[in-house]
């Protein structure tokens, strides 16, 4: 029994979506084209153009820390993403050979004051016998020579203790600014190279100051002279929802790149106190400013038609007007445009009607045209040897170059 019931409601359900399906077929024309809006009124509006770029957020200052001498680390208070201040103690090595090396040379400074003292002694006396002529020349220069030499290694063991007081300043490594640790591979307790050593010596850590960031982006050949020192340009973050910052282009590579097969310049950003959220590697999108018009009368890309002159070979725009109970082809100067709206510089006003496609009266007298043959037509008109596209592209202020805002048909 329930099996007949199942199949009583399949069927039923099968005739139902039936009758939809040929109701849907047969009248399904009409309800589209009812629903696609045909015109659009002429109004004011504010337009704004940029090209969008990519790039890496990272710290705008980052130091790879590594020791000037070699030797086994002794502290590391630090890890990885502590706050640290400038002057902070971000590792020490062992210094117990330096500090005995250094008590040897106190104790050689001591005996090269004592024989620097008696050679003065012994010089001070021949010169008097000397000059007594009680002792012979060649003693006296002796003694002389063995004040110079006694001189000499005085001074000789002060230098060795300085250059070995510095190698101790050596041993602790402070933070050069107020920075965060980005990275840290090493342990207290393992041997570490100097950087004067082979592979340039071992990395301890990374810091970074987090506090102000740079985007590397890949500009556009065709952008980048939209572009210079000292702009501002708007950042979106990727990974922080509806973050947007304004950033300051720092530098502008002044040789072209290939990446992703696309032909740039390199463009440093400077990002200044920026959200906590927004850590080095994340994706920022630039908006490159490129043209903009305030509460200028705008209509729909749609709206705009381009025609190329065939006496004159130059380019044509022209809307249709709503005009009593048809439209009126009406030419008009383009300006600024984005990806949705133009502005109309000359040929409109706002609170006027525009046609989105062409109308039916221009359809009749295009098809009308294209059963004349050429040599019978007068002049230009509508179908005088242009396409009667759509286009969203502008004047002489509009964007050129890259991805352009257009709409051809």
């Amino acid at each position: 029994m329930k099996k007949w019931i199942l199949l009583s409601v399949v069927l039923a359900g099968g005739a139902w979506g039936l009758q939809k399906w040929g109701g849907l077929k047969l009248g399904g024309g009409d309800a589209t084209s009812s629903d696609r809006l045909t015109t659009a009124p002429v109004e004011k509006r504010d337009i704004k153009f940029a090209v969008n770029a990519a790039g890496d957020i990272g710290p705008a200052e980052q130091v790879s820390v590594r020791p000037e001498i070699n030797g086994k680390i002794e502290k590391l208070p630090v890890d990885i993403s502590d706050q640290v201040k400038k002057g902070d103690l971000l590792f020490s090595l062992d210094d117990k050979e330096l500090q005995n090396q250094r008590a040897s040379n106190l104790t050689a400074i001591e005996r090269a004051r004592l024989e620097l003292e008696q050679a003065g002694r012994n010089h001070q006396r021949a010169q008097q016998l000397h000059a007594e002529q009680l002792i012979s020349a060649e003693m006296y220069e002796n003694t002389r020579t063995q004040y110079e030499l006694a001189k000499n290694a005085s001074e000789r063991a002060q230098k060795e203790l300085a250059i070995l007081e510095e190698r101790l300043t050596k041993t602790q490594v402070l933070a050069p600014f107020d920075c965060t640790v980005l990275t840290r591979p090493i342990s207290a307790g393992q041997a570490v190279s100097g950087s004067g050593g082979f592979n340039s010596g071992t990395e301890v850590m990374t810091i970074a100051d987090l506090h102000e960031m740079v985007i590397t982006a890949h500009i556009n050949q065709a952008d980048v002279t939209r572009l210079s020192p000292g702009q501002q340009v708007q950042v979106e973050v990727e990974a922080v929802q509806d973050l947007e910052v304004v950033g300051t282009v720092e530098r502008i590579a002044p040789q072209a790149t290939i990446k992703n097969n696309l032909k740039g310049f390199s463009a440093r950003i400077l990002l200044r106190d920026i959200d906590p959220r927004v850590r080095p590697g994340m994706t920022a999108n630039i908006k490159i400013p490129v043209a903009s018009a305030a509460d200028v009368v705008a209509v729909p890309l749609a709206a705009v038609f381009t025609e190329t002159n065939p006496e004159t070979g130059d380019t044509e725009r022209y809307v249709y007007v709503a005009k009593d109970d048809d439209f009126e082809r009406r030419p008009v100067l383009i300006g600024v445009s984005d990806f949705f709206y133009a502005e109309v510089q000359k040929g409109l006003t706002a609170g006027e009607t525009v046609a989105l496609e062409l109308p039916k009266s221009a359809q009749a007298r295009r098809a009308e045209d294209a059963k004349t043959p050429p040599t019978l037509r007068a002049g230009g008109g509508e179908a005088g040897g242009g396409s009667g596209r759509r286009t969203g592209g502008s004047g002489g202020s509009a964007p050129a170059g890259g991805a352009r805002p257009t709409s051809s048909r």
